[in-house]
Order: structure tokens, then C-alpha cells, then sequence
């Protein structure tokens, strides 16, 4: 016979499995969620860059018919825009827009040393696309960050350490570029200073 002693030690067995089983299941879909969350705030980083890359190529275009020969004018946006294309880090791609920051505001100076330049509605109308993407980078890195962030401190909690590797999830590295590389760049008055100095002509 069996006794109701070892039918109820069974059922105990039963239910703390079963508890730690729903236990491991929530512990990891968290890590899931949060590690989703992170993903999708750099998709929208993502788009923003790809846009920017997208202006900036048409901007080296439109800059180089107007300086003809020029092209040592040229040096720190084309350079910008070439390590923007070989950034595979978010540390990398926070890097590549400062330089293009400071590479736009090289452009700009230069404009008053050639008319063309300065008179150029593309020209400017590109400029001031970037620099709207720029804002709305700076908006969806604080996104990014915080989601990021929070990721960054799960994976370091008790009990999440023991399951990050289960769910293959790591540390995230934040979207800012290192403090070399930071420059302190209006970028929204670009294109402004151009158009102030053809009204007081």
C-alpha cells in the first residue's frame, strides 16, 4: 500500500519543482524583456545613423561641385563620413558624430571663402537635415542609455549573474562617445551664421 505520507512528500516534491521551474521561466523572460527593450532603442539609433550617412554622402557631393578643386577642404568630412561607415560599436558610432559635428562646422567656416558655397540651398538644407538628425540622436540616446543601463546593472544582480549566460545576454556598452572625443558644438546653429551673414552683406 502506499502510504499517504510518501503521496504527500510526492506532491511537495511536485509543487517546489514546479515553483522553481515558473521561478527560473520568470527570472529569464526579465532578462529577456529588458535585453529587447535595449535592442529596439538602438534600432532607432540605427536608422537616425544611416540617415546621417545618407546626408552626409550627399553633402561631400554637393560640397565638392562648389569647391571645384578644393578638396583638402574636404579632408574632415569625408574622413568623418568614412570611420561613421567602419563604426561597429555604440562607444564608436558616439565617436564618428562628434567628428561629424566638427567636421560640419569646418564646412561652415570655410562657406565664407567661397560664394557658391554660401549661396547654396542644398547645401544648407543638407546641413540643417543633419543637424535635425543630430537632435533626435541626442534624444534617443538618453533612450538608449537608460535602457542600456538598466540592462547593465540586471545582469550584475543576484540571482539574474547565474542566468545571463542561459539567456546570452552581456553588459551593454553605453552610447557616448570617449571624453577625447567630445567637442562642444552648436551643431543646431548651422547654417544660421551663413544666413546672418548674408543679410548684413
Amino acid at each position: 500500500m502506499v502510504n499517504a505520507l510518501d503521496i504527500v512528500a510526492a506532491v511537495f516534491v511536485v509543487l517546489v519543482l514546479v515553483g522553481l521551474g515558473a521561478y527560473v521561466v520568470t527570472l529569464y523572460n526579465r532578462l529577456v524583456r529588458v535585453q529587447r527593450r535595449a535592442d529596439a532603442a538602438w534600432s532607432d539609433i540605427d536608422v537616425l545613423l544611416t540617415q546621417r550617412q545618407d546626408e552626409l554622402t550627399k553633402l561631400v557631393e554637393a560640397v565638392e561641385k562648389s569647391m571645384d578643386h578644393e578638396q583638402d577642404v574636404l579632408t574632415s568630412l569625408t574622413e568623418a563620413r568614412a570611420r561613421e561607415q567602419q563604426a561597429t560599436t555604440p562607444r564608436e558610432e558616439a565617436a564618428t558624430g562628434e567628428q561629424v559635428k566638427q567636421a560640419l562646422v569646418d564646412i561652415e567656416a570655410r562657406a565664407e571663402e567661397y560664394p557658391e558655397l554660401r549661396s547654396s540651398g542644398n547645401v544648407q538644407h543638407l546641413q540643417e537635415q543633419i543637424s535635425t538628425i543630430e537632435t533626435q540622436l541626442a534624444d534617443r540616446r538618453e533612450v538608449y542609455n537608460k535602457a542600456a543601463t538598466a540592462q547593465n546593472e540586471l545582469v550584475q544582480q543576484i540571482p539574474y549573474v547565474f542566468f545571463t549566460k542561459l539567456a546570452g545576454i552581456e553588459q551593454r556598452e553605453l552610447y557616448d562617445p570617449p571624453a577625447e572625443e567630445t567637442t562642444d558644438v552648436d551643431v543646431s546653429r548651422l547654417g544660421t551664421d551663413t544666413e546672418d551673414s548674408e543679410q548684413t552683406a
